[in-house]
């Protein structure tokens, strides 16, 4: 999904996010599982980058794939301020290509709900297995049916800070737990005037029976699932489920097909 008005406020109006707290957790998950010695990790719909930089800080040779040109040109000044080697490719998840095989595969922040439909997700786990080393790790989350039905649900939500103020309106199907976001933004100018923008986008809400068995279909064994960034099970009003997930395929990738 590409983003215009919302790239240019996503790190201000989501500075509650722990990024190095979530890129730790993420890597005792990859600690505890690991078996491959290929330290290539793929940060799927990386956005700005914000985990992609953790996860290189902690010693993976991170490349960040999405699909919008607006995150990815902030994700790459970031880069430059940094001074960390993070490659960024402005590709689909849903038909990336790869010059390679990664040992670790990462896709965090909701962005499985992003996906408009559950042919999507298949199409993400297939080329996910596809680039996956043999017995290398997918890791992911996302948001629960409890969540969309609960939180998000026809909710409207305000964010404030120096520069910009922003109206969330959120608009729920029952049926497909689609929620549909309509994002208003004000940004104060200098003259105290404000300019106005908007973007829209959507996230739809899988069971982990849709998950599970697509995940199997594609030749996932599924090594752990936890509630929220936790290591214990996921409870009925679990907002976040995290899955860890081993690639079972024993293909030998061709690059040239």
């Amino acid at each position: 999904m590409a983003y215009s008005a919302f790239a240019r406020y996503y790190d201000e109006l989501t500075a509650n996010i722990d990024y190095e707290k979530r890129g730790r957790y993420f890597h005792e998950i990859i600690k505890k599982f690991n078996c491959t010695e290929n330290n290539i990790l793929l940060d799927l719909a990386c956005g700005t980058g914000g985990i992609s930089f953790v996860m290189s800080g902690l010693g993976y040779d991170v490349i960040g794939l999405d699909n919008s040109d607006e995150m990815l040109g902030i994700a790459l000044d970031k880069k430059f301020d940094s001074g960390l080697d993070v490659q960024f490719l402005c590709q689909d998840m849903r038909n990336f290509e790869m010059f390679g095989t990664v040992g670790i595969t990462l896709c965090a922040l909701d962005s499985i709900n992003h996906l408009e439909n559950i042919e999507d997700v298949r199409k993400v786990f297939e080329r996910t297995a596809l680039f996956a080393e043999p017995e290398g790790l997918f890791i992911f989350d996302m948001n629960t049916e409890y969540k969309h039905k609960n939180i998000l649900a026809d909710n409207t939500f305000t964010y404030e800070t120096e520069n910009v103020y922003c109206v969330w309106e959120n608009t729920l199907d029952p049926e497909s737990l689609e929620v549909r976001m309509n994002l208003e933004f004000f940004e104060r100018e200098e003259n105290g005037l404000y300019s106005r923008s908007s973007d829209r986008f959507s996230e739809r809400a899988y069971s982990q029976r849709e998950i599970e068995k697509i995940l199997e279909d594609t030749g996932f064994e599924i090594l752990a699932k936890y509630g929220g960034d936790t290591f214990e099970p996921p409870e009925a009003d679990t907002q976040r489920i995290v899955y860890a997930a081993r690639n079972k395929n024993q293909h030998q990738l061709n690059i040239n097909a």
